[in-house]
């Protein structure tokens, strides 16, 4: 199993996090801060995520295209359509069997950080987006989704999680045979 996560999981990646997420960047360019996102999937696409799966190991990664259509799309109120169109380019268009979405409303989710990323330092509005977006992506595609309130404890997270799993991980072992 490969534990991986976006952005910063590959050399190229940790730069780009640096600049998208470092308070200290200060403004971007919503274009540009998608185009730098779209930058480090595509690195971490062909560096990690590919060769794991060439190995036949299962991936689980922190954040991939979705996130960019709900924070870059959603959030920045970009084309959705644009913003996926590269996504999927630069991910050469693989997609998750499933996706986790840990739901909680803004307001408490930005309570539990101390100091501030770029992007958790936006605004309550901007967050608010960003939950919708991913509500409506798992609402138009829910075989390929699991929405589970982040207010559970870890140990109940889990268990649907592996619930949701293991049909997949036994369909992928039927097709390795």
């Amino acid at each position: 199993m490969v534990l991986t996560f976006e952005p910063g999981d590959t050399e190229v990646g940790r730069k780009v996090r640096q600049i998208v997420l470092d308070p200290a960047t200060g403004e971007l360019a919503d274009r540009t801060e998608s185009l730098l996102y779209a930058a480090d999937k595509a690195e971490h696409v062909d560096t990690v995520v590919l060769p794991a799966l060439a190995r036949s190991e299962v991936v689980i990664t922190d954040r991939y295209v979705d996130s960019t259509l709900a924070y870059q799309g959603a959030g920045r109120d970009l084309d959705v359509a644009e913003v996926e169109d590269i996504a999927r380019w630069a991910t050469r268009d693989l997609r998750p069997h499933l996706t986790v979405v840990l739901d909680l409303a803004p307001d408490q989710g930005l309570g539990r950080f101390e100091g501030r990323d770029r992007i958790e330092g936006e605004s309550v509005e901007f967050h608010e987006r960003v939950r919708a977006a991913f509500l409506r992506m798992a609402a138009g595609n829910p075989e390929h989704y699991v929405v589970l309130d982040a207010r559970l404890p870890a140990d109940a997270l889990a268990a649907v999680v592996r619930d949701r799993v293991r049909p997949l991980l036994a369909q992928a072992r039927r097709e390795d045979r």
